[in-house]
């Protein structure tokens, strides 16, 4: 997928029209869009991620989230994206337009897709997707609306919201790849690498089988399994439509909180200037601290709740051990299965023949004496011909049906509850308390800085601030309670999911539907099979990817001997190692390092992905000194993807030395002319000129 051209109107400091050219340029992949401090650079970036995800660009970045809350949210926010002179000149819109070419859609045969999504004072937000230069029907069809279906259309079959992380990498911010510890975020994490390595693909074919073969076998069930089946699929679709309508409610909260978030920050910000005792300033710092800690307490939250949820398997432990023993024998007896049936076999004939010898026998054989040999015989021959075959009862059979990666996920959840459970719970609560503590000072500094006087407009303000607050706690509960409820219907779904297996996996495809069942039957376990070994091939591959490229950056050699990556379930986690293979803790890592890090894994999952993308870099070298510069520019950037789009500070982030390394790599530069405080333009400049004009442009030394 390239990128050939951006196109903004109007969108916040670019005023009128303004486009970029970034058509790719036969063995040069590198991009120079470069201007100082508030010329828009950020706005830039920021542009590209409302192109692609509307309102959902906040699940992007945090730094988008913070912005729409603090403006009051979404609805209040994107109207003043509005460039000023346009709005003050009569101007009602604003759009942003990016063109994609050699985009790899195995649904849709193109050469060109172009994303304009416009906003107009009055009729709200617009998205027009056109497939070489048309509307397209499979992309109309996505969804009722033509916002809607465009947006599915981006989500789902483009550039998934979940890769949005690597495709537009902060170089500084990043590190909080390096950082991610609770669950949520590990969670979110292995979405991401999922998607990006190409796993998420198979597993969803997977599941297409799998229903494609239950909706055969269900056709032959009996009435009452029919009846069962039904209500399980309608029960499913209810649980479904709920979760949508409350995803949806919990959209409509989130704004509203926002909108009032923002009127009580203002009141607020107007009783403490009447208190005379704290800036504003003072303020903006101590209310970023209270986000900090509102941001933690609701991931500790979040794991304590991940947490209860499997405190009912702490209470079954013992049966949880009994399982696994169980599958452990299902699997021995799978493996095994044909050399129990041999023992079985030769038992039998040894003792067939016994009973021929027995006749010739004048003694007295009691049935005692005779059980004892028959009983013997079969002991024997296992111990001597097949001693590495499990003791199974006669009778024994699967119930479980587990695959060995499924053992393994089961181990390892069985380890977690008896090795870590106990010591996380009691670190969480104790989190949950500190933080609380926390957040309570924080808001009665707060408080004690605002006016205490009583005349009738600070009253006044007090009474609305306390009357705004208590909404705000009121649609806080509502959204924890509509979030509980979403988790309750998924694990509904999910259980009602597994009980519509369980009967239609002892359901039989009618005679008409057997070769097909059969097909479909030997088709699924090819792909489970194929899934295992990919996983385990990505894996080996992307170890060896981030440990090459930690070791070619790092200037400490051998201070990660070796990086694991752990598929588990639906985590995805990678570990570092030391020599001694300790696990390195990711965040006692400096910054430095961990930018390191999240390079390396960049890198190496650009390597592996089953999806090509440009990359988009802000701040390509902070945190670096001068050696991992010049690495991360020699082996790094110039291989990254087809197409890399750095966005530096020049001199800062990028010297004129390291501009030279880059410089046989780089199609084009351009630098961001700021002709007022209200409007910026891209000025194209050759990379050979880019240092001159520069100097020329800002008057730089």
């Amino acid at each position: 997928m390239i990128i050939k051209s951006i196109e903004l109107e109007n969108f916040r400091i670019y005023k009128d029209y303004n486009k970029i050219d970034l058509t790719i340029s036969e063995d040069k992949n590198i991009y120079i869009i470069s201007g100082k401090n508030g010329f828009g650079k950020t706005t830039f970036l920021m542009s590209l991620v409302w192109c692609l995800y509307g309102k959902q660009m906040q699940e992007v970045d945090d730094l988008y989230r913070k912005e729409i809350a603090d403006q009051g949210g979404y609805p209040k926010y994107i109207p003043n994206s509005l460039n000023r002179k346009a709005k003050a000149d009569g101007q009602k819109q604003f759009s942003v337009k990016i063109t994609i070419t050699d985009a790899i859609l195995p649904e849709l045969s193109c050469d060109e897709i172009s994303i304009k999504r416009t906003f107009h004072a009055s009729a709200g937000e617009d998205l027009e997707i056109l497939v070489d230069g048309f509307e397209n029907e499979m992309v109309r069809e996505l969804a009722d609306t033509k916002v809607a279906s465009g947006e599915i259309f981006i989500r789902e079959h483009l550039l998934p919201i979940e890769i949005a992380k690597f495709f537009f990498f902060d170089a500084e911010k990043i590190v909080t790849l390096a950082e991610a510890n609770s669950d949520d975020q590990r969670r979110n994490l292995s979405r991401a690498y999922s998607e990006i390595l190409g796993i998420k693909k198979y597993e969803l074919l997977k599941e297409e089988f799998d229903d494609i073969q239950k909706r055969i076998r269900s056709k032959n069930a009996s009435k009452d399994e029919k009846e069962k089946l039904n209500l399980l699929e309608a029960e499913i679709k209810n649980l479904d439509l709920g979760i949508s309508i409350n995803e949806q409610t919990i959209g409509e909260l989130r704004d509203k909180k926002d909108e009032l978030r923002f009127e009580s920050s203002k009141l607020q910000e107007r009783l403490i200037r009447l208190g005379n005792t704290m800036s504003v300033d003072d303020l903006e710092e101590i209310r970023e601290i209270e986000r900090n800690l509102d941001s933690r307490l609701k991931e500790i939250v979040s794991e304590i709740q991940d947490y209860m949820e499997i405190i009912p398997f702490v209470i079954a432990g013992g049966k949880l051990s009994e399982v696994s023993e169980q599958v452990n024998d299902e699997l021995s007896y799978k493996a095994n299965f044909l050399n129990q049936e041999k023992v079985l076999a030769v038992s039998e004939n040894i003792i067939t023949d016994l009973i021929t010898e027995q006749k010739n026998f004048k003694g007295v054989l009691t049935r005692d004496i005779t059980d004892f040999y028959y009983n013997t015989i079969s002991k024997l021959v296992k111990k001597h011909f097949y001693a590495d075959i499990p003791d199974l009862p006669l009778d024994f059979k699967p119930i479980h049906d587990f695959s060995v990666s499924e053992k393994n996920e089961l181990d390892a959840f069985i380890q977690k509850l008896k090795f870590s459970f106990k010591e996380k719970f009691k670190s969480l609560t104790y989190q949950n308390n500190q933080v609380r503590n926390e957040w309570t000072q924080i808001r009665r500094r707060i408080s004690d800085a605002e006016a205490k006087a009583e005349d009738a407009v600070v009253r006044e303000d007090r009474e609305r601030r306390d009357l705004i607050e208590r909404e705000i706690l009121k649609i806080e509960a509502h959204l924890e309670l509509l979030l509980m409820g979403i988790g309750k219907s998924k694990q509904d779904i999910e259980n009602k999911k597994r009980i519509k297996s369980e009967i239609t996996s002892k359901l039989k495809a009618s005679e008409v539907n057997r070769e097909k069942d059969e097909y479909l039957t030997i088709q699924i376990k090819k792909i489970k099979t194929f899934i295992n070994q990919f996983k385990e091939r990505k894996k080996v591959s992307l170890e060896k990817q981030i440990l090459t490229g930690l070791q070619t950056l790092m200037h400490k050699k051998g201070f990660i001997n070796e990086v694991k990556v752990d598929i588990t379930g639906e985590f995805i986690d990678i570990i570092l190692m030391n020599k001694k293979s300790g696990v390195i803790q990711k965040q006692g890592l400096s910054k430095g390092e961990q930018q390191m890090y999240a390079t390396a894994l960049l890198h190496g999952l650009v390597k592996e992905s089953e999806i090509e993308f440009p990359v988009f870099i802000d701040s390509p070298m902070q945190k670096f000194d001068e050696e991992h510069a010049l690495n991360i520019i020699k082996f790094f950037y110039p291989d990254i993807s087809d197409q890399v789009i750095l966005f530096p500070l020049v001199n800062k982030e990028l010297t004129q030395k390291e501009f030279k390394l880059l410089e046989p790599k780089i199609a084009k530069a351009f630098l961001i002319n700021n002709i007022d405080p209200d409007k910026s333009t891209f000025l194209e400049t050759s990379p050979q000129e880019f240092f001159t004009t520069y100097n020329n442009l800002y008057n730089a030394d």
